[in-house]
């Protein structure tokens, strides 16, 4: 017996390292199923790779500052000439919505975090982008009950919008002058005097920003919720689609825009309010002239514009670089 194990004892030295390769097999072998047994043990491989860190504060924030940098980069190049004039202001998500459930995707695109501009605040002809002026003030008086929605107002207060006609808005401001309307621009702070006798209407790109926050957000002169929606739901069906509604749905299919545009010889001017399929809302504005402009030849390069900042700013990709 104890000569049987001397024998065993002289082969193992002999072969060592063939007895070493087969332990050091064994324990890999053992340590691999061990790691598939347990893979959310603290420390694993797995835990390491697939659980993601949170975003924080920081993060978003400089990620907002940079893209909001990089849009107003691409407004300072477009309207360096001084011929266009761009405003864009992001409203956040509707409550309810896809994006307003989505908690990164909220704190990103919270209101106004990402607003910015260039040459807004220069005063410029307006066209018929004035008549959302004419509309604030018609439901002033409305609310105050110098003005009456007869059948003539509603005919005439629906094709100012939907088709842009003028007789509604120049009847308007003959029978009740210039100086109540500018008073109301003034108490909301929007750019005034817009309208002076014998002059074209003039306006600035962050006034119609201005009254288009206010109608989305129910506030200053659509206060009450049946006027917000009755100039809101003409918008959306107005005629001339070739700016920015053109441009939000080349970039994103199933974009809304509730738009007023304005067109008067070298002129083409367009203020809307844009909704994406997910909830997401942005108030752009894009007045231009010159460029031998000439009845709707620059609507298709606000169309441009507005597919180029729907997607600098609301690409999928934009929130997703956040959690890499």
């Amino acid at each position: 017996m104890k000569h049987e194990a001397t024998k065993q004892l002289k082969y193992l030295l002999q072969h060592r390292a063939l007895v070493a390769g087969l332990v050091i097999v064994i324990l890999m072998f053992a340590g691999i199923m061990v790691v598939q047994a347990h893979p959310d043990q603290p420390g694993t491989a797995t835990e390491q790779d697939d659980v993601a860190k949170p975003v924080t504060t920081q993060q978003i924030t400089q990620h907002q500052h940079q893209l909001k940098a990089d849009v107003h980069t691409y407004l300072k190049k477009i309207t360096a000439d001084g011929t266009t004039s761009v405003s864009f202001y992001n409203l956040g998500a509707v409550p309810g919505s896809a994006a307003d459930k989505a908690t990164l995707t909220d704190k990103f695109y919270a209101q106004g975090d990402l607003a910015t501009s260039a040459n807004a605040h220069t005063p410029v002809v307006a066209a018929s982008t004035y008549k959302l002026f004419i509309a604030a003030y018609v439901f002033q008086q409305s609310h105050l009950g110098t003005f009456a929605w007869t059948p003539t107002n509603q005919d005439g207060f629906h094709r100012m919008i939907v088709n842009s006609a003028n007789d509604f808005a120049d009847d308007l401001l003959d029978e009740r002058g210039l100086q109540g309307i500018n008073a109301l621009l003034t108490q909301e702070g929007y750019y005034s005097p817009a309208f002076i006798e014998g002059q074209s209407a003039e306006t600035t790109a962050t006034s119609l920003m201005m009254v288009l926050r206010d109608l989305a957000t129910q506030s200053g002169p659509f206060k009450h919720a049946k006027d917000q929606q009755k100039l809101l739901s003409l918008m959306k069906t107005q005629v001339y689609r070739d700016g920015i509604p053109a441009g939000a749905t080349a970039a994103t299919k199933g974009a809304t825009v509730a738009d007023k545009v304005g067109f008067m010889a070298d002129t083409n001017n367009d203020a809307g309010i844009v909704t994406l399929p997910n909830g997401e809302r942005y108030i752009l504005v894009i007045m231009t002239h010159g460029h031998q402009q000439s009845g709707f030849s620059g609507f298709p390069r606000m169309a441009r514009i507005t597919t180029h900042i729907q997607k600098m700013v609301y690409a999928p990709s934009v929130v997703k670089g956040l959690k890499n």
